[in-house]
């Protein structure tokens, strides 16, 4: 099992591919103020209740073998499409898929996808799946898994209005207020990987207990981008142990938790 670190730019290294940021043009969030707008702070998707177990198909990697990663991330959206049409549904939103783009290169529909591994397109809905030489080598489920997972809490920001309204919030402000905007988006996707995991985390196999997976999350490096590894580590297990996407209102905790 390798321990995680957040690269400076997104996402975790050293084999833990945690996940990239929404695209840079929209990903973002919003400036800091003492009442978010009511779609960060009392959306709907916040009471869509408290998920039942989810059974999903997630097929063994083979190490080596690009096509069965593909197989493994499409097996892996599959079940995220699932669930989140599921909550949404109850929230009394519309759900539509994301489109997937696995590939072994740099490119995507949004541009050069970073060294982590993974990136959502908000203009495209399009979350980018690069498959990394690590990943070959060391095929470690539960980081592979989350590539799909925090990308998924980028398309529910998305769908849910919220992606778009941090957008409009980031360009009117500036210096440490964009960046603690930054930490909020990233830490409330981390949130809704957690939700996603409280439901499918059997049927995801990870390969490692809750507790050594959100311990090497707390001890990783720190990312700009997403904020302090202990917040991150916080929030995702949040979103997990609550089990319900109520308790990843990020929007309006204190800065201590979002830093």
């Amino acid at each position: 099992m390798r321990i995680p670190l957040i690269a400076a730019s997104v996402g975790m290294v050293v084999g833990l591919a945690l996940s990239g940021t929404a695209n840079a043009e929209t990903t973002a969030p919003q400036v800091a103020q003492i009442a978010p707008p009511a779609v960060l702070a009392k959306n709907k998707i916040y009471r869509s209740g408290t998920p039942s177990p989810q059974s999903c198909a997630i097929p063994a990697i083979r190490k080596g073998s690009a096509a069965s990663l593909k197989t493994f991330h499409r097996a892996m959206a599959r079940c995220a499409n699932s669930f989140w049409a599921t909550r949404f549904k109850a929230a009394g939103l519309r759900y539509s898929p994301p489109k997937i783009a696995i590939t072994t290169g740099s490119g995507s529909v949004c541009g050069k996808i970073t060294s982590n591994g993974a990136q959502y397109c908000p203009a495209q809905r399009t979350i980018a799946i690069r498959i990394m030489k690590r990943d070959l080598q060391d095929p470690f489920r539960m980081n592979i898994a989350h590539s799909v997972a925090h990308e998924w809490g980028h398309h529910v920001q998305q769908l849910s209005g919220m992606l778009d309204e941090q957008n409009r919030l980031y360009w009117r402000a500036g210096g440490s207020a964009r960046t603690i905007l930054s930490h909020r988006l990233e830490m409330q996707a981390e949130c809704f990987a957690g939700v996603f995991y409280s439901s499918t985390l059997d049927s995801i196999d990870p390969g490692i207990t809750w507790d050594e997976w959100t311990d090497a999350v707390s001890r990783a490096g720190e990312s700009k981008v997403h904020g302090k590894p202990a917040n991150l580590a916080y929030w995702q297990d949040r979103g997990y142990s609550g089990g319900s996407a109520r308790y990843c209102n990020t929007w309006t905790a204190p800065k201590s938790r979002v830093s």
